[in-house]
């Protein structure tokens, strides 16, 4: 059953570690939300903007032909105006951190690259970034707000620095899965979620076509993370349909 309305906390802020993870894996639910007037803020953490004169890792260089933007700061700012389009779809109201970076744009204590792949386990030169972003989102917080983190699927380092972060908080706090990652590797949602408690939450028809078109938004993104924009739909629509909505994970 929906826990949110007018009986609801506040606000209900869902972390995003990018441009896209929130929207991607809850935009259904966060449409249900604001359609029965809770206000639902995301805030993306790592969608600063680098120097302009920080050359890019050979990485970053492949990423961005991926993405067809060469200049980082051209990219940071159409991804995020992509995150505007994806946010007004869904009701929500976004809220982009500036202090930090993806992590194919971080470098360790000497310079050097840290990341030549997202699935990576976190550099021991950033163990202060998750206590760093903790604070950040601390400062911004109300007593009564909802808290919504992703669970981390797929190893992705950012996703499980942001995790990290937010359970720093010591707060309440609900996960939601990651998409496309829990398509990617479902065995990992198991051992992820072992004692938590599952809320299921209901998405009506309205809020699946709400979730699709506010993924279809963030158009430079879509051919790293699906096969066609087509096969974006049909798996959104086929994951919506296992329960008719998603599910949320609350730790017990």
């Amino acid at each position: 059953m929906p826990f949110y309305g007018k009986n609801a906390r506040m606000r209900w802020i869902y972390i995003s570690p990018h441009l896209d993870d929130a929207a991607l894996s809850a935009g259904g639910v966060i449409h249900e939300q604001t359609q029965a007037g809770t206000p639902v803020e995301i805030w993306t953490i790592l969608c600063g903007f680098p120097s302009e004169d920080q050359e890019l890792s050979p990485f970053a260089q492949a990423l961005h032909y991926t993405w067809g933007i060469s200049n980082t700061a051209d990219l940071v700012r159409a991804r995020r105006v992509e995150d505007e389009q994806a946010c007004k779809i869904v009701g929500a109201t976004p809220i982009h951190f500036d202090g930090y970076f993806d992590c194919i744009y971080r470098r360790g204590k000497k310079g050097n690259w840290l990341y030549s792949n997202i699935y990576s386990t976190p550099h021991e030169d950033e163990a202060d970034l998750p206590a760093r972003i903790a604070e950040s989102i601390s400062v911004r917080l109300e007593p009564d707000d909802q808290l919504v983190c992703q669970l981390g699927l797929g190893s992705h380092v950012d996703h499980i620095l942001v995790r990290r972060a937010v359970e720093l908080l010591q707060r309440p706090i609900l996960y939601y899965a990651d998409v496309p990652y829990l398509f990617k590797t479902p065995g990992e949602l198991a051992p992820l979620t072992a004692g938590m408690k599952e809320k299921a939450q209901t998405v009506g028809e309205a809020g699946l076509r709400s979730w699709q078109e506010a993924v279809a938004a963030y158009e430079s993104q879509i051919s790293s993370l699906f096969e066609s924009g087509e096969g974006m739909r049909e798996q959104i629509r086929q994951y919506w349909s296992e329960i008719g909505g998603i599910r949320l994970w609350e730790p017990v």
